[in-house]
């Protein structure tokens, strides 16, 4: 999955208009976007998207952090609509993670469905504690998809009075986004950038997004419709990329089964290789995919 679309929970009017948009995924959101007063509306509105027909889209559901009180009615109202996943904000540790996945177990045993089947995509930066933890969550749920970088809450965690400067983001925030992508590596799972908040710099967002895949990140997190076709686009292999793949894969295949070729007056060898074939593959399914 290239992007990953938020929708407020209590508007079925902008729901209507994702789902008719390029986004892989839509996460409908419980926390953020809904007012306190609205938050047991919202659950019912949501509970009747996730009835729509969903034309291949992955819905996601954002519940509200777990030190909120509000969890587990955000489960009980969702979850007997089968959502693709869980989006845990404020995910702390890989504790956080497995108090989720047991109550995700209860939920779906209770609903009559397989007990694993709900994928579970973590906000995993918004809170200073949650950076001291971000390389623990390999093997700790087989639930886990991917990991996510947040940059606005934990400016308000960290005390920072911003979080960017001249449009690039400021030390902490680029420790918290690297070890993110560091972190979903060594767990296994997508690491996910975060969303682009200026909507009409749709030049930016593209920088941003290229920039996100090159060191890693294979898809990105969206607040706005205008913001999908930017991302996805970026997330495709380019005609140079692909064109470099299917010349480290002749060189290889001309080097009569050793473990290094030649290309362009350059030895390559399998980290090359195993690059060149994830480009491939990405081209061919249009968007990198590993959850």
């Amino acid at each position: 999955m290239r992007s990953y679309l938020f929708v407020p929970g209590d508007s079925a009017r902008k729901f209507e208009r994702a789902m008719t948009g390029a986004a892989d995924a839509l996460i409908l959101d419980l926390e953020d976007s809904v007012a306190p007063a609205s938050k047991a509306e919202a659950r019912q509105v949501t509970r009747t998207m996730l009835g729509a027909e969903r034309a291949g889209k992955k819905l996601f559901v954002r519940v509200n952090a777990l030190d909120t009180g509000l969890t587990l009615a955000d489960l009980a109202a969702v979850m007997s609509g089968r959502p693709h996943g869980i989006v845990l904000p404020k995910c702390g540790s890989a504790d956080d993670l497995r108090r989720l996945d047991l109550y995700l177990d209860a939920f779906e045993a209770a609903t009559g469905q397989q007990v694993g089947a709900t994928r579970i995509l973590a906000i995993a930066t918004e809170t200073a504690r949650s950076l001291f933890g971000l390389g623990d969550y390999r093997g700790t749920s087989a639930r886990l998809c991917g990991l996510m970088w947040g940059a606005e809450d934990l400016s308000a965690s960290l005390g920072a009075s911003r979080n960017k400067e001249a449009g690039q983001y400021l030390g902490p925030f680029l420790l918290a986004r690297n070890l993110c992508l560091a972190g979903a590596a060594a767990a296994g799972v997508d690491a996910v950038d975060t969303v682009y908040v200026d909507i009409e710099d749709l030049d930016g967002l593209r920088e941003e997004t290229l920039a996100a895949r090159r060191d890693g990140f294979v898809a990105k997190a969206v607040i706005h419709p205008k913001h999908v076709d930017v991302v996805n686009a970026a997330f495709v292999p380019s005609e140079q990329e692909i064109d470099w793949a299917l010349r480290v894969i002749a060189a290889f295949e001309e080097s009569s089964g050793t473990g290094v070729a030649r290309l362009d007056g350059k030895m390559i060898d399998q980290p090359h290789l195993k690059n060149a074939r994830q480009i491939l593959a990405y081209a061919a399914a249009g968007a990198p995919r590993r959850s």
